[in-house]
């Protein structure tokens, strides 16, 4: 995104010098007739070089317009050009490019490279017209999003073989008081799989991103354990996410149907959680956050957008 801005500053000085050679030529067939009209050759070399100074003077204001629609998040900017691209990059942009994160360090982390998986000869993607149903047939762990660059993989987390993660490793998220309904609920609801990831960041905020597998998206819809209800372990009780509902109302979002972003409500205790629910079709995923003090508010948001983007 750095590029982008970079180019239009460095084609501006280099489209102002053609100018200047092309007016002497002029100047040298005058002079034979008029010798005293040499002297005006030169003065014509100025006249375009004074031009070329307003046109980057316009490149911050072109700038401002293309990166004013969202503040969301790096992933935002990156993803929302994406469309159905099989692969694309999620960097950061410099704080500078986008108003009102033009202050350092605000959070955001640096994701790697994210590419959709391939998908079985034949299959259908997600959403199309012959799999309205959204069907996921790509591998479910290659669906989940990949852990920041810089952060160290959570070892609180029970993972088995490819990232699988057992019903009971998922139930501890949860009061104990909660956990027999839930289990009874996926087993009636006709869960295949659960897998997950876990990390930690420099800051301490420690991430679980769990994506569960069901028969059907009306199954996945009747899950009770991701929503402004969900009873989590330790915690009193959840809101719906204010900063991300304001988001979306002032600043325009891309699509963000099935996501539900929460957050601990008021008093919490030595470790604030906040929590997000998305549903694509098959598959539910629920994103954990937690920190002592408080949990930043954009790294949540930003991997919600990113994994949403790998789900749709």
């Amino acid at each position: 995104m750095t590029e982008q801005h970079s180019t239009p500053a460095e084609t501006f000085p280099q489209a102002a010098p053609p100018p200047a050679p092309a007016a002497p030529p002029p100047a040298p067939a005058a002079p034979p007739p008029a010798p005293a009209g040499a002297p005006a050759a030169p003065a014509g070399p100025p006249a375009p070089a004074d031009a070329p100074p307003a046109a980057p003077a316009a490149a911050p204001r072109d700038r401002r317009k293309l990166f004013a629609a969202l503040r969301w998040t790096a992933a935002v900017l990156v993803f929302g050009a994406a469309g159905t691209g099989a692969a694309y990059g999620v960097i950061q942009p410099e704080r500078t490019d986008i108003p009102g994160l033009a202050t350092l360090g605000d959070g955001r982390w640096e994701y790697p490279a994210l590419a959709k998986p391939a998908l079985p000869p034949g299959a259908a993607l997600p959403f199309a017209k012959d799999n309205e149903d959204g069907i996921h047939y790509a591998g479910l762990t290659q669906l989940l999003l990949p852990a920041p660059n810089g952060s160290v993989p959570d070892p609180a987390l029970k993972l088995e073989k490819d990232s699988a993660v057992s019903v009971d490793t998922l139930m501890e998220e949860y009061e104990a008081t909660a956990r027999e309904k839930l289990k009874q609920g996926l087993a009636d609801n006709g869960l295949r799989q659960v897998v997950a990831r876990g990390w930690t960041t420099p800051d301490g905020t420690r991430t679980r991103v769990y994506l569960l597998r069901f028969h059907s998206s009306g199954f996945a819809d009747a899950f009770e354990g991701c929503g402004a209800d969900m009873n989590l372990s330790g915690v009193n009780r959840i809101e719906t996410d204010s900063v991300w509902g304001k988001a979306k109302v002032e600043q325009g979002a891309p699509d963000t149907t099935g996501v539900t972003v929460m957050e601990e409500s008021a008093p919490v205790g030595d470790d604030m959680v906040r929590a997000a629910c998305v549903q694509s079709g098959d598959v539910q995923a629920v994103i954990l956050q937690t920190r002592k003090g408080t949990v930043p508010v954009v790294p949540l948001h930003q991997t919600v957008i990113l994994q949403h983007q790998l789900l749709s």
